[in-house]
């Protein structure tokens, strides 16, 4: 029975059935969200502890290992890192896919408060965490400046009216005040005075906590009224605090500005942000990881100006960049790309059938297999994205096809002289188990990237399943509305006139019988073709994800180990300088300074560099922006464009990293030097940069203990003057109603800027006078650590580095392989590539399975629907010159074999196969039905078939074209898909026209000479 009688018998029914898909279609676009990439992020989340003054030996020891010993004891964390620096410990944790990010925040918290007995009593606050991915880019930064106020008085209405607001958004996971300059009282104490005076900085440190309370007070009842009891118990200015009296000596009061000099400042005063050139607080928002970025920026966007309307009119609000700007350029070209592939798919069907109404009867095809893919899009939870509307683009060549074939078949059966509604109801009687035969292959070939592992697993999910929709909806499409409106629309019979196409059928049947006369040397080119796809396959560059130009830039300025913060601030600003004299440069925010968010080390500098759309090629415009830089002095300058698609859970200077860990932080930091020492010298290897070595200048105390001893200081007591003296030590807080402000305790810095100037810190005896540390210990200048890396819990170092020009990533690794082989590092140090290089490994590893996975899965449905054993691989015999188009295209135009282009192979696999079914089911038939010998068959089914199997593969061809010539944000990710496509289907459609009819001739010599031998034995 014919599934399509049904629907061509009932007109009006099979219309509105089509209607109500549109119309589904319809409202589901209306309701879809819109991103770059479908949003399947790793559940990361980042734990910060502060501890100003404490040195990365300590904030590891005593506030990183305590935490990491708590959070090793979580369920599903698959890895975790931290960085312990000067005064601050990120520990990034990053879990398996499975798991959710609510319940990983509960595991976080509940550990933070197991450990929280364990951490330094003094801590400034405890951890905090944020449901943020730090290598992940901000999706909105603004700049926060003022001609007349001063920073610190921005800073602390910006974080109580915007940032505290913003941060409230849904989707938002972490907003952070770049050179924050938040508001203080520092008092910065003379110890030369200190010590004429017998006192000592632990003496001013409890008169300072002493005099500033805000403690419950309590209340009373009198015999009518309640009273509440408040007083004057809190010093809220730098003036209160100068006439503090702190000591009495010879019964005159000593008071604090005799001693010290107060002043209001900023908490940290080792931070600075610009905004271009100008000093800025720096408010950059960062997603939850899985949160759709436009749906959060326009969030923000929307509450933005009435925000700005509570702030002072002296304080400017600029947004110094938007990454949703980049998204919607990016998704706004592949739907003009998806308009262009429906245009050149109707133009091809017009060329070959030369008949509108035929041609519309195929074309509605596609607009319905398209727009009714919203719908159930939308019902599965998924977003208009580069991804979805790729496969989209992809599908139009493909949704197509059914239709071409339906209409193809009933014209024919027009021409034999049927009227059209018989011809329709015996075409597609006829054609309807090819359909479903083309059908239900195609989305078999899907399959195996339902199963592809991690994050480029769940990334490629929502493509396949969006392209197996349509092809689904396509088949419906074309098994009830073409038949039906082909029986009622499409013209009697006519007189066949000799077209352009009629001489190209004669000629293909005179080198057709040419080639049926020299089978052997055919099946020879069929085995040649299978050889060099393997030796393609084997030479081709291999990578993961093309790098994608989005308008912005990441870089981070390297100084020199020891620089102080006024340098550092000077040499990024003449960097700053260098870059924004760029015409490609638009505007760039920069900060310097160790902070919980930028950077963890003094040395550095991070910049957010937003270029201009109409500018040169991105490698052209970094290594230029990289010249410019190096006439800087002092400065070297890393940069790597900002992805939508980021793997990595750790930020760097380089595009990629490795790791190395073990037991011992003495051999990890040997081998890492040896090892990025020879990456350095690998010419497919640019900016070798390590984070071991990374010392400092350091001032050891070395403390006399019997000397000490002697004098009653303790080891303790000298830990204690130091850390009031250059700790930035937070000795009390200031509570207002809306805010709390820090009191920080300090020597004065003009007298103690050298290491022999630090012995003449004045320490209290046990008799009560003062004597200064160099009587009791010894200071020495070594060199110190600017930070402490650990990767579950044990010593690790990462080097990073990025693929030289034209080196893809594949061979980026293989190099780095070779190296760690040539240094002869030992099995105790284990080598692990991070992020991208990991996902790399892991995806090579799953290249060729993946790619078997689908010839299987397509060879046994289609065993299954034709009941034999032979003609599946007859069909799959197609494969082989595909993939020799496939990669001859990626190679000759420079690209590497990644992700996207093994999914344009996989797509091939379900193309090509097409022409092999429709050529093969004619034969069968033919044989069967006709009593035709099967070379007479397969040479009748090869020129019957030849139109549809033309218009098909142009079709899908076309349908590739505007993604290989992709332009606009985004095209980088897109374009293999489209190149691997064409050139598959180009070289396919050449060779399979003449191989497959050979090679199913000798596949039924084969089966009749084992029914004979069959026969013989029986």
């Amino acid at each position: 029975m014919s599934p399509s009688a049904p629907f061509i018998r009932r007109p009006v029914a099979t219309a509105l059935f089509m209607l109500a898909i549109v119309l589904a279609g319809l409202l589901g676009y209306r309701f879809l969200p819109l991103s770059a990439l479908p949003q399947v992020d790793f559940p990361t989340i980042q734990v910060r502890t502060l501890y100003p003054g404490a040195s990365p030996e300590v904030m590891g020891r005593t506030v990183t290992a305590p935490l990491e010993r708590q959070f090793g004891q979580m369920s599903g964390l698959q890895r975790m890192s931290s960085t312990s620096a000067a005064g601050v410990s990120i520990i990034t944790l990053q879990f398996s896919l499975g798991q959710t990010l609510d319940v990983a925040e509960q595991e976080v918290q509940a550990a933070i408060n197991a450990g929280g007995s364990l951490l330094p009593t003094d801590l400034s606050a405890p951890p905090v965490y944020a449901k943020v991915n730090p290598a992940d880019a901000p999706v909105l930064t603004l700049a926060i400046t003022s001609k007349t106020m001063p920073l610190t008085e921005v800073q602390n209405i910006v974080n109580t009216r915007l940032a505290l607001k913003i941060s409230q958004v849904n989707g938002v996971g972490l907003v952070t005040l770049g050179g924050g300059q938040r508001p203080a009282v520092r008092i910065q104490a003379d110890t030369q005075a200190l010590a004429s005076y017998g006192l000592g900085l632990d003496t001013l440190r409890s008169a300072i906590t002493a005099a500033n309370a805000n403690s419950a007070k309590g209340s009373f009842d009198g015999p009518t009224r309640a009273f509440t009891i408040n007083a004057n118990d809190q010093l809220l200015a730098a003036d209160d605090y100068r006439q503090l009296i702190v000591s009495y000596r010879n019964g005159a009061p000593v008071r604090l500005q005799d001693v010290a000099r107060v002043v209001d400042s900023a908490e940290n005063v080792k931070l600075g942000a610009w905004a271009g050139m100008t000093p800025a607080i720096i408010l950059d928002v960062q997603r939850q990881p899985g949160a759709n970025v436009i749906a959060t920026v326009d969030a923000i966007r929307e509450r933005l100006p009435e925000l700005q309307a509570s702030l002072p009119g002296a304080i400017e609000v600029t947004v110094l960049s938007d990454r949703t700007h980049g998204i919607r350029a990016s998704v706004l070209h592949v739907e003009l790309e998806l308009l262009l592939a429906v245009v050149l798919v109707v133009l091809v069907i017009f060329a070959f059938l030369r008949s509108p109404r035929a041609t519309v009867i195929a074309s509605l095809a596609v607009p319905i297999s398209l727009v009714g893919t919203f719908g159930v899009m939308y019902l599965l939870g998924y977003s208009l994205n580069n991804l979805s509307l790729m496969a989209l683009t992809i599908a139009t060549g493909f949704v197509v096809d059914d239709a071409i074939v339906m209409i193809e078949n009933i014209a024919r059966y027009i021409e034999d002289g049927e009227s059209p509604m018989n011809a329709a109801l015996k075409g597609a009687q006829q054609i309807g188990f090819t359909i479903i035969s083309l059908t239900v292959s195609l989305i078999a070939v899907l399959i195996p990237l339902l199963f592809m592992g991690d994050v480029v697993g769940r990334l490629f999910r929502e493509f396949a399943v969006t392209l197996a929709i349509t092809i689904l909806i396509s088949a419906v499409v074309s098994l009830t509305l073409v038949p039906m409106m082909s029986g009622r629309w499409l013209a009697g019979h006519k007189e066949h006139e000799a077209t352009l196409f009629d001489r190209l059928v004669e000629r293909y049947d005179v080198s057709l019988q040419w080639v049926l006369e020299r089978q052997g040397l055919t099946l020879l080119v069929a085995l040649g073709t299978l050889l060099l796809t393997v030796l393609l396959y084997l030479w081709i560059p291999k990578g993961l994800f093309p790098t994608q130009d989005t308008g912005q830039l990441q870089a981070r300025i390297e100084a020199a180990q020891t620089v102080s913060y006024e340098r550092m601030a000077q040499l990024q600003q003449q960097a700053a300088r260098a870059l924004l004299d760029d015409p490609a440069v638009a505007s760039l925010s920069s900060v310097v300074g160790v902070d919980a968010g930028n950077n963890s080390m003094l040395h550095t500098g991070s910049m957010l560099v937003n270029l201009k759309p109409e500018r040169d090629k991105l490698p052209v415009v970094m290594e230029r922006l990289r010249n410019r830089v190096a006439q800087v002095a002092g400065v070297k300058l890393y940069l790597q464009p900002t992805q939508d698609l980021t793997i990595d859970a750790e930020s760097g200077p380089t595009q990629y990293r490795v790791s190395l860990e073990g037991a011992d932080n003495a051999t990890v930091s040997e081998w890492a030097a040896r090892l990025s020492e020879h990456m350095a010298g690998k010419d497919r290897l640019r900016n070798v940069v390590s984070d071991v070595g990374a010392t400092g200048a350091g001032a050891y105390v070395s403390i006399d203990r019997d000397t000490a001893s002697r004098l009653s200081i303790t080891a303790a007591a000298v830990d204690d003057a130091l850390y009031s003296a250059f700790g930035q030590r937070i000795v009390s807080t200031i509570f207002t109603e809306t805010n709390q402000y820090r009191v920080i305790l300090e020597a004065d810095q003009d007298r103690m800027d050298t290491p022999e100037a630090l012995g003449n810190l004045q320490l209290r005896t046990g008799s009560g006078k003062p004597t200064p540390l160099s009587a009791i210990a010894s200071i020495q200048e070594r060199p110190a650590p600017l930070q402490v890396t650990h990767v579950a819990q044990y010593p690790a170092t990462t080097i990073g580095f990025d693929a030289a020009p034209g080196v893809a990533l594949g061979q980026a690794v293989d190099a780095i392989r070779n190296a760690a082989k040539e240094v002869g590092l030992p099995q105790s140090v284990s080598l692990t590539f991070l992020g991208a290089a990991g996902a790399y490994q892991a995806s090579l590893s799953n290249q060729l399975w993946l790619i078997l996975a689908a010839v299987v899965c397509v060879y046994i449905v289609l065993g299954v629907l034709y009941e034999s054993y032979i003609h599946p691989l007859t069909i799959l015999s197609t494969l082989p010159s595909a993939g020799v188009g496939a990669l001859l295209a990626l190679m000759l135009t420079g690209q590497e074999l990644g992700v996207i282009g093994i999914i344009g192979i996989i797509l091939l696999i379900g193309i090509v196969k097409k022409n092999a079914i429709m050529m093969i089911d004619f034969a069968i038939e033919a044989e069967r039905e006709q009593g035709m010998a099967p070379r007479e068959a397969i040479h009748q089914a090869a020129l019957l078939r030849l139109r549809p199997i033309l218009m098909t593969t142009m079709a899908a061809l076309f349908a590739a074209v505007p993604l290989m010539f992709g332009w606009g944000e985004g095209a980088e990710l897109r374009r293999p898909l489209g190149l691997s496509i064409f050139g598959g289907l180009i070289v396919s459609q050449l060779l399979t026209l003449y191989t497959t009819p050979v090679i199913y001739l000798a596949f039924d010599r084969l089966a009749q000479r084992r029914r004979r031998g069959r026969e013989e034995a029986a």
